[in-house]
C-alpha cells in the first residue's frame, strides 16, 4: 500500500510539473510576441498592359526611434516573363525616383520570355512621410513576349514574395527578434561597397503577385504573316514610287 501511494504522489508531482512548464513556456512565447512587432509588406501592380510599375510598402510596426538609423531594401525575384529595363532605372536614379541594382548587371530587353533568364533587383527603399515606420519604393517592370498559344491567348507570370533586408547602424531590440539571417548586398546604388544585411522575417499581406500577358493564337499564324508581308511590300513600293518620282529633283538639287 505504501508503494502504491508513492507511486501516485510521484505521478501528481510529474503531472504538475509538466504543467506548471508548460505555462512557462506558454508565458514566454506570448512576452516574445508581445515585445516582437510584426513587419507587413503590401504590393501592387499599378497601370495596365506589358509597362506596369510595382508599388512595395514595408510598414515595421515598431515605435523605436532607432529605425531611424535603418536602411531598408527589397529584393525581388524576377520569373523569365518579366524585366527591368536598366536605362530607364538610371534615368530614375537622376531624378532621386528609384534606386536599385540588377543582378546581373546585363539585361537582354529584347529577348523573348522562353529565351530569358530570371533576375534579382535590390531595391533601396524610401521613408514614406505619411507612416513613421513605413519605407516604399516603385519599381517599373515590362512583360516579356511570350509564345503564342492555342486556347485562350493569355499566359501568366508569377511574382513572388521579396526579401526584405534591414541594415541598421544601431542596435535595437526589434531587429534582433526580427532577424532570420545575414546576408551580403551592396551597401547602396553609390555605394558599391559590401554591407551586412539582416534578412528578416515579416509577415505577406499578398504571398504572391500575378500579371495577365496578353499573348496571340497559333492560329492566327498565316493571317499575321500575310498581313505583315502586303504591309511590307506596299510600304517598300511607296518608298520606291517616291524615289523615282523624284529622282530628278533630288539630282538637280545636288548639282547645285
Amino acid at each position: 500500500m505504501q508503494w502504491q501511494w508513492m507511486e501516485k504522489v510521484f505521478l501528481w508531482k510529474s503531472i504538475l510539473t509538466f504543467r506548471v512548464s508548460l505555462l512557462v513556456c506558454t508565458a514566454g512565447n506570448l512576452s516574445a510576441q508581445a515585445t516582437c512587432p510584426d513587419i507587413t509588406v503590401t504590393q501592387q501592380l499599378l497601370k495596365e498592359g506589358f509597362h506596369r510599375d510595382l508599388l512595395t510598402k514595408v510598414e515595421l510596426g515598431a515605435g523605436d526611434e532607432a529605425i531611424g538609423s535603418c536602411t531598408v531594401a527589397i529584393k525581388e525575384h524576377l520569373p523569365t516573363g518579366l524585366y527591368v529595363d536598366p536605362y530607364e532605372l538610371e534615368s530614375l536614379q537622376q531624378h532621386n525616383l528609384t534606386e536599385a541594382l540588377i543582378i546581373p548587371d546585363t539585361v537582354d530587353v529584347e529577348s523573348p520570355e522562353y529565351l530569358a533568364t530570371n533576375l534579382a533587383i535590390v531595391v533601396y527603399m524610401k521613408p514614406d512621410p505619411q507612416c513613421a515606420c513605413c519605407f516604399k519604393a516603385m519599381l517599373p517592370v515590362h512583360c516579356r513576349y511570350h509564345r503564342p498559344t492555342e486556347d485562350d491567348g493569355e499566359a501568366f507570370a508569377l511574382l513572388k514574395s521579396p526579401e526584405i533586408l534591414i541594415h541598421c547602424h544601431k542596435s535595437f531590440p526589434s531587429v534582433e527578434c526580427w532577424k532570420y539571417s545575414d546576408v551580403e548586398a551592396p551597401c547602396s546604388v553609390r555605394n558599391r561597397h559590401t554591407c551586412h544585411w539582416n534578412n528578416v522575417k515579416y509577415k505577406p499581406v499578398n504571398k504572391e503577385v500575378i500579371l495577365q500577358v496578353p499573348v496571340g493564337l497559333k492560329q492566327h499564324g498565316a493571317l499575321v504573316c500575310a498581313v505583315t508581308l502586303l504591309t511590307t511590300v506596299l510600304c517598300s513600293s511607296l518608298v520606291l514610287a517616291a524615289v523615282c518620282k523624284y529622282e530628278h529633283f533630288s539630282l538637280v538639287r545636288c548639282s547645285e
